[in-house]
């Protein structure tokens, strides 16, 4: 393809809304606008990976993490949050990663007590009052099941955080409930607990079993209760593992301590791609002080081929014919066809990240040579070069040595 058929626009600044070094790049290059819109270029690109993802045999050289929902590339400003552990690879979305959970020591069952706690209406103010370990609390969450309108209180140890994704797994679809909803079944907000509540479905996550003696709600406004006790003062009909997996818990698995990554999903448990993705990904992994610098196994186009202009040789000419000739052969080419001086062209070669650039230069010509410069990357095997060096003999049997020892 040609150079100015794709319009290409590339950029000598880094765009001010640059959120990764890949956007950034990307963007220059002429792949993406600053609105992280497709271009021309970037749509042909995009093409080029959804062909390649239809040949099993060709694999995207990057560093991902996976399971059986998806695979996933870590991104500080990725949009995913994902748990992994790097002892066993357990990776897992953060709503969805389970994880060891630890109780504290067991106790022997003290008596249920009501006692005052004023302007104690959050876990963390509860537990200084009290001068307890949030631990050693019941954290009260209140829903309404969308099916059938069934109010929900969920219960989780109060160092904990509801993972909702888990909830909506074991019960179905949950808005939150209404003051309404929550004054009909007993409970008051801020100061609630499932003992004595009346037509609710409690829901309890796997760990309130084995905790002893927490402090929950007295469903009255500035008290609680303290050694309330699962079984013994009130019972749920289900329990299940909803709480949220955070940095540094134990890993279910292996007891290795766990990562929180952000990162982009590239495809799913559909094996549907997101190739948007996959781009940035690659723009991410294979870049340089200069530009991109993409592998062949995933470039766009094999060669960047350039000319420049001289004054004895119609070096565009040349270019013409050589490009033709690269097609004919079945190679695929990015022509700079543009009248545009040397160093704007070299610029934004090494911008585009083509793994060869072929330049056709009045000197070079002169001696019945083009000179072929290899991206810092490419890892282009000598047998590549020869699927098309018969149709460029002349040229590339004489090229420098020295320049271009894959010949």
């Amino acid at each position: 393809m040609k150079y100015s058929d794709l319009k290409i626009q590339t950029q000598r600044e880094f765009p001010n809304n640059m959120r990764s070094q890949g956007f950034g790049w990307l963007v220059r290059a002429g792949y993406l606008t600053r609105e992280n819109e497709l271009t021309q270029l970037g749509k042909h690109f995009i093409s080029h990976l959804q062909n390649l993802s239809n040949n099993s045999s060709v694999i995207f050289p990057l560093s991902v993490l996976s399971n059986e929902n998806g695979i996933y590339f870590p991104l500080p400003t990725g949009n995913i949050e994902i748990v992994h552990c790097e002892s066993c690879k357990y990776t897992e979305q953060i709503e969805l990663a389970k994880f060891k959970k630890t109780s504290f020591s067991p106790e022997e069952s003290l008596p249920i007590e009501k006692v005052e706690t004023p302007e104690c209406n959050t876990i963390e103010s509860l537990a200084s009052f009290l001068n307890i370990p949030k631990e050693k609390t019941a954290k009260a969450l209140m829903f309404t099941r969308i099916s059938d309108g069934q109010f929900i209180f969920v219960v989780i140890r109060g160092d904990m955080t509801l993972s909702e994704a888990k909830l909506i797994n074991a019960i179905g679809e949950v808005k939150l409930a209404t003051p309404e909803e929550i004054s009909n079944a007993g409970a008051v907000a801020g100061y609630a607990s499932p003992v004595g509540l009346k037509n609710t479905l409690i829901v309890v996550d796997d760990l309130i079993p084995q905790s002893t003696n927490l402090t929950a709600g007295a469903n009255q406004i500035g008290y609680h209760l303290i050694n309330t006790n699962y079984g013994r003062d009130y019972q749920a009909e289900i329990v299940a593992d909803l709480a949220l997996a955070k940095e540094n818990d134990i890993c279910i698995n292996c007891n290795s301590k766990l990562s929180v990554l952000n990162s982009i999903r590239l495809s799913d448990s559909k094996s549907v791609t997101e190739y948007e993705n996959y781009l940035l990904a690659l723009a991410e992994t294979y870049h340089d002080e200069k530009g991109l610098t993409f592998p062949k196994s995933a470039s766009p186009f094999d060669v960047y081929l350039m000319h420049i202009g001289g004054k004895t040789l119609d070096t565009k000419a040349k270019a013409e014919e050589i490009y033709q000739q690269l097609k004919d052969a079945d190679v695929s080419v990015l022509f700079d066809d543009r009248d545009e001086r040397a160093g704007v062209k070299f610029n934004d070669a090494d911008l585009i990240g083509c793994p060869i650039r072929i330049t056709v230069g009045e000197k070079a010509l002169q001696n019945e040579m083009v000179e072929l410069k290899k991206k810092k990357f490419g890892k282009c095997r000598i047998d590549w070069f020869r699927r098309y060096k018969k149709y460029f003999r002349k040229f590339l049997e004489k090229t420098n040595a020295k320049s271009n020892p894959y010949i």
